[in-house]
């Protein structure tokens, strides 16, 4: 009987032919790709990872950094400076940028008033002075101030016998007696019967400037009289007390203006460091 070859005898079986596995350098070749699909597979998981990591890290330090800066925010908003009456509150001390002074001697002046009367600091003694600096021809912040003076003199009731307000003016090119007046009418600043808006000769007016350095700016008679704005408070002593600095925002247009809680704030913290000085 003739042999069957191998592929009829699969036929007949009904089965199928099984290819031996490949051997030799072929396999090998074959094997090493995979190996190497598998290792950059790999690598490219540890990449992800890493870049994840890497992310999660900037995330946290982002994170981190965001919430130390509002806590060291709230935490400045919440220090109180030192000095400052029981009665005036943190948030009102910090509205103010109020400071105490060490009971330096107030410089003296001798200067007019609106009302043509000459005046020195010394013939104050015996009041509490709150002494500010004004331009008579200001439109931005020195209205402001006339309205908070305004309303801590309402404030103070009895106490308001005992307090002196005031102001030096600032502005050389307008010095004479009927600019701080009419200034004076314009802010209701004459309902305050202790009010004297100080004006005088240049030199004096300069004097003034430097011994409580205020800086002031004057490039010409028309331009805006830049300076210093701040607030004395002198005691019945003729001491220097406590300074605050006056503010003031604008609009979009340039309109000076302050939020009226903000003024009312501002006159009740004049009206308490006043009345604290005056008992």
């Amino acid at each position: 009987m003739a042999r069957l070859s191998q592929e009829a005898r699969v036929r007949i079986a009904g089965g199928k032919q099984h290819e031996p596995a490949a051997t030799g350098p072929a396999a090998e070749a074959t094997e090493a790709g995979a190996g190497a699909r598998r290792s950059a597979r790999r690598r490219q998981m540890w990449i992800i990872l890493g870049v994840v990591a890497v992310l999660l890290i900037v995330l946290s330090g982002f994170a981190a950094y965001v919430l130390t800066r509002e806590d060291n925010a709230t935490a400045g908003a919440n220090v109180r400076p030192s000095g400052i009456p029981q009665d005036i509150s943190t948030s009102l001390a910090n509205l103010m940028q109020l400071s105490p002074i060490p009971g330096a001697r107030a410089p003296g002046f001798t200067l007019t008033d609106q009302r043509g009367h000459t005046m020195s600091l010394a013939s104050l003694r015996g009041k509490v002075v709150v002494l500010e600096f004004m331009d008579p021809h200001c439109t931005d912040i020195c209205p402001i101030v006339s309205q908070e003076f305004v309303d801590a003199y309402r404030k103070l009731g009895a106490q308001a016998g005992k307090i002196v307000f005031a102001a030096i003016n600032v502005n050389q090119y307008h010095a004479a007696v009927a600019d701080v007046a009419t200034f004076s009418d314009a802010q209701r600043l004459n309902t305050i019967p202790s009010w004297h808006f100080f004006t005088g000769p240049v030199p004096a007016l300069h004097t003034a400037w430097r011994d409580y350095n205020i800086a002031v700016e004057a490039p010409k008679p028309n331009a805006d009289i830049i300076h210093t704005s701040a607030v004395y408070f002198i005691d019945a002593q003729g001491r220097e007390r406590f300074v605050a600095s006056p503010m003031v925002d604008h609009t979009a247009g340039g309109t000076a203006y302050l939020p009226l809680a903000q003024v009312s704030g501002w006159a009740d913290g004049i009206a308490r460091l006043a009345g604290d000085l005056a008992r």
